[in-house]
């Protein structure tokens, strides 16, 4: 029998305690401590080949390994929310991420080598992974108990807006310290973010994860794979978009790559701004097909095209296409398992995506080496089209 028939009581008789949107302290908390994501990620690699001397090799595995971590903490960090509550995961998490942000500083120290600042970096992307997964995990988790499970996919598209305005805002500010005040600054502000996060989430009430049975983490996964699965064929579209889009502008002699993630925000966030409840209101199943066919549309205008104004249209209906892909597959997600297994449901589900962004990159790069850059969105657009049919899939076995 699917975990969502499971009828949790107590957890009916707390609906009149929901409030009508996520909780704004959470949000703001989650923009904050997830500035420490998008600070960093310009940054460390200028500071690894231009000041400590490394290859190009050595930068790409600094900025992998955070995904490894991240990936491998998923389970640890949906347990702890499940038992205590995304609050709790969510402080941890912020002072994890201080913590990996003061390793950094110490990085940029001028007494220790080369090899040793390299070794402290290392370890903070590790630390990072961790502090991202605790705090990402637990932030969702709360912001979907703020609402209950009848608003949880407002929840996650509101998450998401966060999270993607703190990586657009954080990367340039991140550059900007770097550039004017060195390394120091931008690491200072890596240990500043989360601390503002953990402060602004004290003041927050806990709206604790329903008690009741608990699944195993790998049952969890059992349960959710098709819909992470569909979550994880959707990111190799954005992987594309991040990663590639300045070099195929370039190859084209197009000027305006700088426009492509602009593109690509718009549309993402107009769409979960003006639908993002959508899918509470209709099959979540439903959304994310259609979501994926409008994703793969994009990714092949992009492939396609021979002007870069049609390729920016491509990139902004890739943004249109992916907005609801999570809060509706979510949605799908958490019906599969108990109410007290939420926690576990959220850190499996975006586990998927870690994956999706850890190994899309470098598949990518080796198409686009084989093939040319153009391959890297038919690529995308396969993957979006697989993932339409999975979620159609799944779909039909619950119905």
């Amino acid at each position: 029998m699917p975990a969502s028939l499971i009828n949790d009581a107590a957890e009916q008789k707390a609906d009149t305690t929901y409030l009508s949107r996520p909780a704004p302290g959470i949000i703001a908390a989650l923009f904050s401590g997830y500035l420490a994501v998008g600070l960093p990620l310009p940054v460390i690699p200028l500071f690894i080949h231009d000041k400590l001397g490394f290859n190009s090799l050595v930068v790409g595995a600094a900025i992998g390994i955070q995904f490894l971590a991240t990936v491998l903490s998923r389970g640890h960090a949906g347990h702890l929310t499940d038992l205590h509550g995304g609050k709790r995961s969510a402080l941890q998490g912020a002072a994890v991420s201080a913590a990996a942000g003061a390793l950094y500083l110490a990085a940029a120290t001028p007494v220790f080598s080369p090899s040793i600042s390299l070794a402290i970096i290392f370890i903070g992307r590790l630390v990072a992974g961790l502090g991202e997964s605790l705090f990402v995990t637990g932030c969702v988790s709360w912001s979907i108990a703020s609402v209950g499970p009848q608003r949880a996919g407002m929840s996650m598209s509101w998450t998401g807006i966060a999270m993607f305005a703190a990586l657009a805002i954080g990367a340039p500010i991140g550059m900007g310290l770097y550039q004017a005040y060195g390394l120091e600054a931008a690491m200072l502000a890596c240990v500043l973010a989360p601390a503002v996060a953990a402060v602004i989430a004290l003041r927050e009430h806990p709206y604790a994860t329903p008690a009741g049975p608990r699944l195993p983490f790998y049952k969890v996964i059992g349960q959710i794979w098709r819909e992470g699965a569909g979550l994880m064929l959707q990111g190799v579209g954005l992987s594309g978009l991040t990663a590639f889009a300045s070099l195929y502008f370039a190859a084209r002699h197009w000027d305006n790559a700088g426009f492509v993630m602009t593109a690509f925000g718009v549309g993402f966030i107009f769409v979960r701004v003006v639908f993002g409840s959508l899918p509470d209101r209709v099959s979540g199943y439903r959304v994310a097909l259609w979501s994926l066919v409008i994703e793969a549309a994009g990714q092949l205008i992009i492939w396609t095209v021979s002007s870069e104004t049609v390729a920016l249209a491509g990139s902004l209906i890739t943004g249109l296409g992916c907005a609801l892909i999570f809060p509706a597959l979510g949605v799908e997600a958490l019906k599969r398992v108990p109410p007290a297994s939420r926690g576990s449901a959220m850190g499996a589900f975006v586990a998927f995506l870690d994956i999706a962004y850890g190994v899309s990159s470098p598949v990518s790069g080796v198409i686009a080496a084989e093939f040319g850059y153009a391959s890297v969105y038919l690529l995308g657009a396969a993957c979006a089209l697989v993932g339409a049919l999975l979620v159609h899939a799944a779909r039909s076995s619950n119905s």
